[in-house]
């Protein structure tokens, strides 16, 4: 009786699992409205910045679709977020090339994952929780033609943000 009792408990958990993956308030894509408003021209310059600077430093990433290049350096086994999904995550953003900072929280903050910056919407989707990834974003999946952070970062600026996503929450 046990064993059936285990065994169906078990099959629960699996279906109830491989549903997530088909839960249809679960959104894993970026709208096509939203990408088709990047400047294309733009994003194509830079992409080419971008993979120039990755050649230069020797730098192999991985590149999602829509241009966004990142590096998995640990992959986790957890939950892949949704972009309706709360993330828990620690995080530094730099500018491409100069390599200035602009922002940073080394203890876990909480974001949905909607809120940010398309270039974080673009990959962490299909990255579980537990995994820490480097992307490098051209400027019109981050803050395109729009000064942010204060100041601290220019109009279209390529960035690299570190993550470490620690919880979907």
């Amino acid at each position: 009786m046990k064993r059936i009792l285990v065994i169906l408990i078990t099959g629960s958990l699996f279906f109830l699992e491989s549903c997530k993956d088909n839960d249809p308030s679960c959104t894993k894509t970026v709208s096509e409205a939203v990408l088709a408003k990047v400047d294309q021209t733009r994003l194509a310059a830079d992409i080419a910045t971008i993979d120039g600077y990755l050649a230069s430093k020797s730098i192999t990433a991985q590149t999602e679709p829509n241009g966004v290049r990142y590096v998995i350096s640990n992959l986790g086994t957890g939950t892949t977020p949704c972009l309706e999904s709360r993330i828990k995550v620690t995080y530094s953003g730099r500018l491409l090339f100069s390599g200035i900072p602009f922002d940073s929280s080394s203890t876990g903050v909480t974001f949905r994952l909607s809120d940010l910056v398309v270039g974080w919407q673009l990959v962490l989707p299909t990255i579980p929780s537990g995994s820490k990834v480097t992307l490098y974003i051209p400027s019109g999946y981050g803050y395109g033609i729009n000064i942010a952070a204060g100041g601290k970062i220019p109009s279209n600026s390529n960035l690299v943000f570190d993550i470490e996503l620690l919880e979907v929450i």
